[in-house]
């Protein structure tokens, strides 16, 4: 036996000793012998062969109490996304406590344990997810952040890899490639989290190959439209061998590269490099006519080409380069849109491409997007995706869901407000907008929730919404002491007159309870329902607010969204279609609440879920105060199904109190 194994073998004889310990434990003194185990296990983990006798007693801890009163005790309710956090921790014990949940997990993946809250499928699907979001670790591709975790990522790569080995690589890659495809569907004007994902995906394949299926196919789908998009690319020359071969390539064939870009880039929302490369050398080398074949442009995207097309070469040569590519979708889908025709949009982009950035705004890009281009080509590129892609804005790792509707909202409704604040900050590095007559600047006002503002957004949030953010406080500032929520009339003012001047809410401020949630549920469907408001479609966006639920029903808070329109889904069902500044709106509400992306009529970045189900997250919503009288009666069947879904989730412990006034439909509470 060698030295290692030996070791091996002590430690895991001290790990039953431990084990022993806690097992005999009475429930008030398991916290003091979790400690213990949890000790050994940090050890075990950096031995050869460690992680298999932590496999063989993962269901003897479980059951020992070793999760009990964590979230680890709660497997159905784990998240993948956060385990590569928690592996990293700097303290050792919590990190043993998810090697010992994986372990676990895997223990009931592969049929040698149980659990009474997670089946076999869901216990392997959790942990492809986990390989999947951990792939670059998998593969220990190394850089400055990982040589400094001090040997934990070498820890952690051989347990993904001994993972890994029980599951399999074709499973990690289908369901890495089906969250790319997912995300992608919902088209994220940011997606350096997804390139990056993409190209471990091509040193992976390239590394260690692949089963052939599906699952390589998809996989190669979307190295390909990074990394060889057309005929001329698929062998990835690189650009100076690419650009070469352009120069010596007939009409024909620079056609056919054309359309190929064009047809990969809508296909999938994603930029080559040598798009980019493309679309600027046929600016200066070939028929202009390749721009629009290269944008992939629609009728209306065409009739703005023949209008506007020396506008739109500036726009391309100020904001599209090997740092910005995703500018040139942006472009693609603003033309397509028709904003153009709008008739302050054109003077207003003639105006950005002659921005001023004042010194602390250039260091503010500077810092979320580095200096290797300019900030006036960063912010103009951004302003092209926000445009092109208002659905499409996220409000990152911050509590900014409010700054980052309204972004969406006004670059769909009203794009040319956008540029003029866009202009404002940039140059002046405030912002100024009323409430009911008074006039709010921004620069004269204190940090709001989002502090100094994210770094971690498109270029035009990391821009607005430091000021947006100070504006929307000062607001409910104004508001203090006024009965009712405050959102009544702060998001007219703040977003723009085509919101509803009432505001109908489900909850009471002071006591937190619903109240005259009957009524509530039936206004909603007189107002936004087809068939209960006389066939009257939805104008313009309407702001909103849901209690937000995580994957047990359980409620987290409240979370501002925009319903964008109500129809019937493509099995005939009614579905509510709404807008969610959170980076991925693919969620799970709990209780069998999925919100939808795809599959169910939904638009590029909208969500939906059907009509009730919607209406039991819902707490807020606007509506016009003069109501027409033939609106139509909600059963009491619908009444019923949508008070069950609130009362089984967010709503469990706010019971109906009919002692409320049906007044109070414009209370509520002030954390939408």
């Amino acid at each position: 036996m060698t030295e290692a194994t030996d070791d091996t073998a002590r430690l895991a004889g001290t790990l039953d000793v431990a084990l022993d310990r806690l097992e005999q434990a009475r429930p008030f003194a398991k916290q003091r012998h979790r400690g213990p185990v949890l000790d050994v296990l940090s050890r075990l983990v950096r031995k050869a062969g460690g992680f298999e006798p932590i496999l063989e007693r993962a269901g003897r801890m479980d059951a020992a109490g070793l999760f009990a009163g964590s979230d680890w005790d709660y497997p159905s309710a784990l998240l993948p996304q956060l385990v590569g956090t928690t592996l990293d921790s700097d303290d050792a014990r919590l990190a043993a406590l998810e090697t010992a949940s994986l372990l676990r997990l895997l223990n009931i993946a592969n049929g040698t344990g149980s659990h009474p809250a997670l089946g076999r499928d869901h216990a392997r699907n959790f942990l492809t997810q986990v390989l999947a979001l951990n792939l670059k670790r998998f593969f220990r591709f190394s850089d400055e952040a990982s040589r400094a975790l001090d040997g934990r990522e070498e820890v952690n790569a051989r347990l993904l890899r001994f993972i890994s080995d029980r599951v399999g690589l074709r499973d990690v890659l289908g369901v890495l490639v089906d969250e790319i495809w997912r995300i992608l569907e919902q088209r994220p004007v940011q997606v350096g989290a997804v390139k990056d994902m993409i190209a471990q995906i091509a040193v992976a394949l390239n590394r260690q190959g692949s089963e052939p299926g599906a699952e390589r196919l998809g996989a190669e789908r979307l190295v390909g439209a990074l990394f060889g998009p057309t005929a001329e690319t698929r062998a990835d020359p690189g650009l100076d061998a690419y650009l070469d071969r352009l120069g010596a390539m007939d009409d024909p064939g620079l056609s056919r590269e054309a359309m190929g870009f064009a047809r990969s880039m809508h296909d999938t929302g994603l930029v080559s490099d040598y798009h980019v490369a493309f679309l600027l050398w046929t600016l200066d080398n070939a028929d202009r006519d390749l721009v629009p074949e290269a944008l992939g442009l629609g009728s209306t995207g065409l009739d703005c080409w023949r209008h506007y097309g020396s506008l739109i070469e500036d726009l391309i040569r100020a904001a599209v380069s090997l740092y910005t590519p995703q500018a040139v979708y942006g472009l693609s889908a603003l033309l397509d849109r028709g904003v153009l025709h709008y008739a302050p949009i054109a003077p207003a982009l003639k105006r950005v491409l002659r921005i001023d950035l004042c010194a602390a705004v250039r260091a503010r890009i500077a810092l979320g997007f580095g200096h290797e281009t300019p900030a006036a080509t960063i912010l103009l590129a951004g302003a092209l995706e926000v445009i092109g892609l208002p659905l499409g804005v996220g409000q990152g790792a911050n509590p900014t869901c409010q700054s980052a509707r309204a972004i969406s909202m006004w670059a769909l409704n009203d794009p040319d407000y956008l540029l003029h604040l866009v202009l404002e900050a940039a140059e002046l590095d405030t912002i100024q907008m009323h409430f009911e007559g008074t006039p709010i600047e921004s620069a004269t006002l204190p940090a709001g929730l989002g502090g100094a503002g994210p770094i971690d957004a498109d270029p035009l949030s990391v821009l607005l919404v430091p000021h947006l953010d100070r504006i929307y406080a000062e607001m409910g500032r104004l508001c203090a002491g006024r009965e009712g929520d405050p959102h009544r009339w702060i998001n007219p003012e703040f977003h723009g007159w085509w919101v509803r001047r009432d505001c109908v809410v489900a909850v009471d401020v002071a006591t937190g309870r619903l109240v005259d949630y009957d009524g509530f549920i039936a206004r909603f469907h007189q107002s936004y329902h087809p068939e209960h408001n006389g066939n009257r479609p939805l104008i313009h966006p309407q702001p909103a607010g849901i209690a937000f639920t995580d994957t047990t029903g359980t409620f987290v808070g409240w979370h501002a969204i925009t319903i964008l329109r109500v129809a019937p889904g493509r099995s005939g069902e009614m579905r509510v279609y709404f807008y969610n500044p959170n980076n991925d709106s693919g969620q799970d509400w709990g209780c069998g609440v999925a919100v939808s992306t795809a599959g169910n009529g939904e638009r590029h970045g909208e969500a939906s879920l059907e009509f009730e189900q919607f209406l039991s997250r819902l707490y807020l919503f606007h509506d016009q105060p003069q109501r027409r009288s033939d609106v139509a009666e909600v059963p009491a069947a619908a009444h019923d199904r949508v008070r069950r879904m609130a009362q089984e989730s967010w709503a469990s412990d706010r019971m109906l109190d009919a002692a409320l006034p049906a007044a109070a439909w414009q209370a509520g509470t002030t954390l939408e």
